[in-house]
């Protein structure tokens, strides 16, 4: 009798990291209105801001990362449109009378404010005598009245907290964003049509939204558990516009994407549809990432100095055991033994270096290595590989 050998098969997928969404998804420029006034009609009288209470206010927001990227100013502009936006105040007296001044100052706000979320520009009047500009007026633009803001702030502190209930004392720095970048995305789809994507409502009240409404919401909760973190804007390979977060853990800074770590994002934009279900429904690739992982898919706007990130030590990978800086076949085994104990569906390892990279592959999947640290007794293996992030991910 002749021996019959059964061949494994290989099913093969590719994990996309996607495109960063369409252009129309990211609205990185604020909705201006810009109006002329000549200084002989009437002015109005809107109340200036004292002296002793904008410092009051510059030292209040003193910490906050764009806050502290700007001159003395650069800083009395930025307290002055805060305070006109928290209480959607209209026609008031900036400052400044340099618009570059005042769009950069305005940004800023929003950056390190995303619980300001029913604006969506403002508007300034300029009072010239001649050709000289004596006076500009700031004004918000409001997408919503005052009581359904109120309304809105209420729902959105009731998720934070049902979120936020689930952190406990024993948990670290990283184990707090871990669980944040899971619970978001868990619980929201990425949808390019969502109302209010741009801001945190589409996550917190409607559970749908774009990379905008993903990395204010990560920065909002990351805030409230005593976390530094603030938004990143840049974007993707392809040119596309794409938000996401830099977050400071134990004196370290690290990139989130939360928008890059949603299935549901890669099946949209990345085009794998057909691998809905077959590919994990979180990819931890972005979450605490290293500059030089993340430029290998993402480009940083130029303005706001943003730090280098060069520390591994709270790497998802690193930090869950899955980051291989060599092929070790030992440290394989204990990892697939401990995902089968866990009962996980699915496992991700990340490797140093395209060296190494090549060699797990050749390893486990041209050597069919990977039949070894299998239980499913199917002679078959489903798995995708991330080359832009040296990972790859096996179905068990």
């Amino acid at each position: 009798m002749k021996n019959k050998w059964i061949l494994p098969v290989l099913t093969a997928i590719l994990l996309l990291s996607g495109c960063g969404g369409n252009t129309s998804d990211f609205e990185n420029v604020p909705e201006v209105t810009i109006e002329e006034q000549p200084e002989e009609e009437k002015i109005p009288d809107p109340s200036e801001m004292p002296s002793d209470m904008a410092e009051h206010l510059k030292q209040k927001q003193t910490g906050h990362f764009y806050f502290d990227q700007l001159n003395s100013e650069e800083q009395t502009i930025y307290v002055e449109i805060l305070n006109i936006l928290l209480d959607f105040q209209d026609g008031v007296a900036l400052s400044c009378l340099e618009t570059d001044k005042i769009e950069r100052a305005f940004q800023y706000v929003l950056n390190d404010h995303p619980e300001i979320f029913y604006v969506e520009g403002y508007t300034f009047t300029r009072y010239t005598l001649g050709e000289e500009v004596k006076k500009i007026t700031f004004s918000g633009t409001y997408n919503m009245e005052q009581e359904e803001a109120k309304q809105r702030q209420f729902q959105i502190e009731e998720y934070a907290k049902e979120c936020l209930s689930g952190v406990t004392n024993d948990m670290d720095q990283y184990e707090i964003v871990k669980y944040i970048y899971e619970y978001i995305i868990e619980r929201t789809e990425y949808d390019a049509g969502a109302p209010d994507n741009q801001n945190i409502c589409s996550v917190f009240i409607g559970g749908r939204s774009v990379c905008q409404g993903y990395a204010k919401a990560t920065q909002y909760l990351l805030s409230e558990a005593g976390i530094e973190a603030t938004l990143v804007m840049g974007r993707v390979f392809g040119g596309e516009g794409h938000a996401w977060n830099l977050v400071k853990l134990d004196g370290n800074w690290y990139f989130v994407d939360t928008t890059w770590g949603d299935a549901s994002y890669q099946i949209v934009e990345g085009g794998a549809e057909d691998f809905k279900g077959s590919i994990p429904p979180i990819n931890y690739d972005y979450l605490c990432v290293s500059t030089s992982q993340l430029l290998r898919t993402h480009t940083i706007d130029e303005g706001a100095a943003i730090p280098v990130c060069d520390s591994m030590e709270d790497n998802y990978y690193v930090r869950e055991g899955r980051y291989f800086t060599e092929l070790d076949k030992d440290k394989l085994e204990q990892l697939f033994e401990k995902a089968y104990d866990e009962e996980d569906h699915y496992i991700t390892l990340k490797c140093e270096t395209e060296e190494v990279y090549q060699e797990m592959l050749k390893y486990l999947i041209e050597e069919q290595g990977i039949f070894k640290y299998l239980n499913n007794g199917e002679g078959a293996v489903s798995y995708a590989e991330n080359k832009e992030q040296m990972s790859l991910s096996f179905w068990l």
